[in-house]
């Protein structure tokens, strides 16, 4: 079968590995790939060049095995550590000509030096640089696509795109007349390169997109694009650093979209992707660089070495001390304060006043924050590592409501990551993230939204001062935000002067000089409290704006009412009975029963056990019928309400008011059985029970309305304290 064929390939390529085998002596009798087409590919990989001559021996290898090897990159080459950012990217172009890249796309790091330099790389560059939805003065910036013919006649098209959210990721000073094109328009760029591939005659249509599956990245991600594209047979991923296994539970375990395959590999050149293309399909996987069992290029590798110590004897000098460890880490910055944030917004008020100019405060983004520093040394590599952009310190006057926009831009999706994250120094506000964002239109040229109003922010203070929105300030930032960077539109808007003073040493001196050459635990142990982040539920089922969205906070969040699933809380669902004595029995303290259950229709394994044995004994309950409780029937709301009702009496709380509530009224009241008119009454006259015109008393309890009645009796039945579960 032809299968057979794919998956003998396929072992090929991993039993190679089983044993040492090296680039110069491959026993191709034994590894025979011949006629066999391998991708190998790698993204984001942020300078970890020491492994670039791993994958240049990987490629060796399996040429020696006979298959006809493409080595393809997505992006993000240029920058992410100084071996490569000082160079502005030169250093990493010179080491992949050496690996032997056939084919590179750009990432929206490629741009964090300008479209000039960018230009002059790809011109050093011996592998075309494909980037369709990249245009510079209405014409495509780079080339668009490529062809590449195996041995045996497979024609195989590359095209790139790189990912949209580069017109604000990238300085947007450094990027005039640049365009990317996004959503629709990128989806009708790629099926125009897919139609016209496939009319060269292409046999495999590859695309090297640097979008990735981040949920802020939506509307423009590698799987949005291949729900509207066809005939795309391999999509390699970038930007959102996802390896093989986050493509795979992205993809259902799967590991396509369609008919297309997807696959990334992480970055630092952690992993190496492999895709083999044989007559009966493709496969992918990828091998982790550090168990490659090849002999590095020797070439490579040395001239990897050289750059590394040119960088090491510049920058690895220690010029100050920490006592604690500093938190630049992708979660941590991008969606809350870090110490680390504060350090950097504290160096950029102190580099504006020793630069002669007086600042009320200063705001960095946390993508620009890029690594931690851990307790010990410091040294100069560990800043610029920190802080790889080479921005500078400049300054914005603006208005106390355009800042106070800037800052609920770039928090919309909070608690979500955000790359526009705000550090603050000489700011104090709050972020109340059960707000929902009133996006407006988007900002010109962004795929960021400007707010239509300002609901999720408010500003307590600003250089000691309260905040007063019609007053100006004058803040200190990095050039990249100054110039409406990610989502800091409102700045540029603004108008800023750029110091031209290098932000990494900024940091530096301010460490030197105003700290004494040491970070102490008195001055940055922890986060200094200047955001304020007012959590939401986290149930994606639960809109911020809902009716019940308070009544179910409340019960979350003191333990009474918990959900389906960590995300999930099914508000529209029912409550059974026995999921409702269990909510109760759980609010006393989950006690243990003096007697057995004596239901019959409850089983012993039954997680409702004790507690209905508990509600039974206590006078909560009287069973369905004086033998079954029937457990997992759907509970009405005046079922519920009578058995809270008991309850409330059985804790001794005062339930005198709302017995002799007259519920005459409501419309349905004729509904309500005589057994339950008591516990109806004092539901309503307690306001347990909030209703204006129904009681609907035999309707199954829903969830929402389950956490609106538990939020109304601990809140105005429940004397002076809130009950907790245990």
């Amino acid at each position: 079968m032809k299968m057979k064929k794919l998956l003998s390939l396929l072992l090929a390529l991993v039993m190679m590995f089983s044993l040492t085998v090296t680039a110069g002596a491959v026993e191709t009798d034994d590894n025979d790939l011949t006629g066999a087409i391998v991708i190998l590919h790698t993204n984001d990989v942020h300078g970890a060049i020491s492994e670039y001559a791993k994958v240049a021996a990987l490629k060796d290898t399996y040429e020696k095995m006979g298959a006809y090897v493409l080595l393809m990159d997505v992006g993000d080459f240029i920058q992410g550590d100084p071996v490569v950012s000082i160079s502005q990217g030169a250093t990493a172009v010179e080491l992949m000509n050496l690996a032997g890249y056939d084919v590179v796309t750009t990432g929206n790091h490629e741009f964090d030096y300008g479209y000039a330099n960018l230009a002059k790389l790809a011109g050093e560059a011996k592998f075309p640089v494909v980037a369709a939805n990249v245009l510079y003065k209405g014409k495509t910036a780079f080339e668009d696509n490529v062809t590449f013919t195996s041995p045996s006649g497979v024609k195989i098209g590359v095209f790139g795109l790189a990912t949209p959210e580069t017109a604000t990721k990238a300085n947007p000073a450094k990027i005039k007349d640049v365009k990317f094109l996004g959503g629709q328009s990128m989806f009708d760029c790629a099926q125009a390169q897919v139609d016209s591939l496939k009319a060269d005659g292409c046999d495999i249509i590859v695309c090297l997109g640097h979008l990735g599956i981040d949920a802020e990245s939506t509307g423009n991600r590698s799987v949005d694009l291949l729900e509207e594209v066809e005939g795309i047979d391999i999509f390699i991923d970038g930007h959102s650093h996802s390896d093989l296994d986050a493509i795979m539970k992205a993809t259902d375990d799967t590991g396509m979209v369609g008919d297309t395959l997807l696959t990334s590999t992480g970055t630092k050149l952690n992993n190496v992707g492999v895709v083999v293309i044989a007559d009966d399909g493709a496969m992918t996987m990828q091998f982790a660089t550090k168990d490659l069992i090849v002999t590095p290029d020797k070439a490579i590798a040395d001239r990897a070495a050289a750059i590394q110590k040119e960088i090491d004897d510049d920058y690895g000098n220690v010029f100050a001390k920490t006592e604690v460890d500093l938190n630049g880490a992708k979660a941590q910055v991008r969606t809350d304060e870090t110490n680390l944030g504060d350090l950097i917004t504290d160096a950029l008020v102190w580099g504006a006043k020793d630069a002669g100019i007086k600042v009320d405060a200063a705001v960095t983004n946390g993508g620009g924050i890029r690594a931690s520093i851990a307790k010990g040394d410091i040294t100069k590599k560990d800043i610029n590592t920190v802080l790889p952009f080479g921005n500078t310190l400049s300054i914005v006057k603006l208005t106390g409501a355009e800042l106070l926009e800037a800052l609920e831009a770039s928090t919309y999706c909070t608690p979500e990551s955000i790359g526009g994250f705000p550090h603050v120094s000489g700011i104090v506000f709050t972020l109340d993230t059960t707000k929902a964002f009133d996006a407006g239109d988007l900002y010109p040229g962004s795929t960021y939204h400007a707010p239509k109003s300002v609901g999720r922010v408010t500003i307590q203070s600003i250089g000691g001062r309260a905040f007063d929105p019609k007053a100006t300030y004058t803040i200190a930032t990095n050039d990249f935000m100054a110039a409406g960077g990610d989502t800091y539109y409102a700045f540029n808007a603004a108008g800023f002067v750029d110091t031209g003073v290098p932000m990494d040493e900024v940091v530096m001196d301010y460490i030197k000089e105003e700290l004494n050459g040491k970070v102490t635990a008195a001055d940055y142990g922890t986060p200094a409290g200047r955001i304020t982040i007012i959590e939401g539920l986290p149930f994606t089922d639960v809109p911020a704006g809902a009716s019940y969205y308070d009544a179910l906070k409340f019960v979350y969040e003191n333990n009474i009412f918990k959900g389906f699933t960590e995300t999930t809380f099914g508000p529209n669902n029912t409550l059974t009975r026995g999921q409702m004595v269990t909510v109760l029995w759980r609010m006393n303290g989950s006690p243990e029963p003096k007697a057995d259950c004596p239901f019959g229709d409850v089983a012993a394994n039954s997680p409702f056990r004790k507690a209905i044995a508990w509600a039974a004994e206590n006078g909560l309950t009287n069973g369905y019928t004086p033998t079954t409780f029937a457990p997992n029937q759907a509970i009405s709301r005046q079922q519920f309400l009578t058995i809270l009702y008991r309850y409330a009496k059985f804790m001794g709380y005062d339930v005198s008011v709302g017995e002799n509530t007259n519920i005459l009224s409501y419309e349905d009241v004729a509904q309500v059985s005589e057994v339950f008119i008591p516990a109806m009454q004092w539901a309503c006259g307690s306001g347990v029970l909030v209703a204006e015109k129904t009681l609907t008393p035999t309707a199954p309890a829903l969830r929402y309305q389950v956490a609106e009645f538990l939020a109304n009796f601990c809140q105005k039945v429940v004397p002076a304290a809130t009950t907790k579960a245990a």
